[in-house]
């Protein structure tokens, strides 16, 4: 197995882990039913796949922002037009 694949699918399931569990058991189901010629396994393993999918999917698009932020209005210029305070340093005093 390639190590980077393995990494990405860590990844999948650690974000996602319902839908990842759902995929592997659908996938599992799929490969026995179509082994063992069994089509009723396998229509439910491609189902079982096929919705996972499909949840992930809607997890993901519902996540996304669809209205994008407006940038804020200033009203004020960004710098002042009265000349800067003096700053404040109390005088040191002389040692004699």
């Amino acid at each position: 197995m390639n190590l980077a694949w393995l990494r990405s699918i860590k990844s999948a399931y650690r974000q996602e882990p319902l839908t990842s569990f759902a995929i592997a058991v659908g996938a599992v189901d799929a490969l026995i039913g179509g082994v063992n010629d069994s089509g009723s396994l396998f229509s439910f393993g491609l189902l079982t796949v096929g919705s996972a999918i499909a949840v992930r999917w809607f997890l993901i698009q519902r996540s996304r922002p669809s209205i994008p932020e407006k940038v804020a209005e200033h009203y004020l210029p960004p710098s002042s037009s009265r000349p800067q305070m003096p700053l404040l340093i109390p005088a040191k005093k002389h040692r004699r």
